[in-house]
Parts: structure tokens; sequence; C-alpha cells
């Protein structure tokens, strides 16, 4: 890929990996460049979505963007806040995430998945008006959707090692397939182990 090729893909748009009954619809920030111009969601190398996915037992192996369709045979889509692509999520205007949060809701009213991940906090609260909002399970729903807040998985995020980022995908991956038998009665299913 050539950075010409690059250039052209700024501002296209991705198509969403969505269908109803989802266990967990992962919504990243927006397509970067590599993944306007591929055609699949986090496609940049560096980027630890793939392997945080595995790694926390979401998928069998570490699946390449390429094979991203096989997610929706396992409960699991993305879609994107902001529908633009650009080289950096710091490119967007703050309209823009507002603007992608209503879009957001109306797409998880349509489809109901049983959980929405915002890859990206600080997204999340601009999106959702939520200046306090912190990595983990969220007070606010959207419908029957509960959602979650995950870090970036950009290269960019060195706040966060793949090891702590796989744990905390796998925190949501145990609130998101955790049969309701398996609960004690009384505490919501969205809580974190340490909480319980």
């Amino acid at each position: 890929m050539t950075p010409e090729q690059l250039a052209a893909a700024r501002d296209r748009t991705l198509d969403d990996l969505l269908t109803g009954g989802l266990r967990v619809l992962f919504c990243g920030i927006n397509p970067g460049l590599m993944s306007a111009w591929t055609g699949h969601h986090f496609a940049r190398p560096g980027n630890r979505f793939w392997p945080a996915l595995h790694a926390s037992g979401f998928t069998p192996r570490r699946f390449a963007p390429a094979e991203q369709a096989q997610l929706l045979g396992l409960g699991l889509g993305v879609t994107n806040v902001a529908p633009r692509a650009t080289a950096r999520a710091d490119e967007l205007s703050t309209r823009e995430l507002v603007e992608g949060g209503r879009a957001l809701a109306a797409k998880v009213a349509e489809h109901r998945p049983a959980w929405l991940a915002v890859l990206g906090v600080t997204a999340y609260r601009v999106a959702f008006d939520d200046r306090h909002a912190q990595v983990g399970p969220q007070q606010r729903t959207l419908g029957g959707t509960r959602i979650w807040a995950l870090p970036s998985p950009s290269g960019l995020n060195a706040h966060w090692t793949p090891a702590a980022l796989a744990e905390e995908f796998g925190r949501l991956r145990a609130a998101a397939f955790a049969p309701a038998a398996d609960m004690p009665s009384g505490v919501p299913r969205d809580l974190p182990e340490e909480s319980r």
C-alpha cells in the first residue's frame, strides 16, 4: 500500500459488521486510513484489537482483519462512533462524535445487542455526554443494551499494555457470556468481579 493510496482513503466510510441478536457490538472511534482502504475494521498492524479479542477468549484464535465476517457467528459485531476515516482519531470534531453517538444509539435500538463496547473512553465521554465515565461497565443503558467502555486498542494508547487490554476485554467477555443462573441474586450482571 502506497502513501497515495492511504491518502485517498481519507474521509471514506467503512461498512458495519452488524446483525440482530449480537452478544457484543464493539464500537471503534472511527475507521483508520488502512481500514478504510482495505474495507476491514482495525486493519492497521499496530492495532491491538484482534490480539486482545483472542487473548481475552472472545475468539478461538487470532483472526486477521480480513476474517472479520467470522465474528458474526460468534455473536460479535463491529461499528464505529464516527463514520469518517482519518489518520488519527483526534482529527474528529466534537460535533462528529456527538452526532455519531446519536447514530450509534439508533443502530443499537434497531439491532439490540446485549452489550455495546465502546473502544475509547474519551470518545464515549464526548459521544454520550458523560464526562466522568471510566473504563468498565456504565450505569447508562440504551434500551435493554448495556454499555462497557473499553480502552482504545490503538497502538498510540501506550497507557494500556497488551496484557492489561486483554484483561479488560476479558472482564467484558465474562459479563457478556455469564449465564444469569450463575449470578448471585440481586447482583447486576454488569458489575466487575472485584465489585461483587
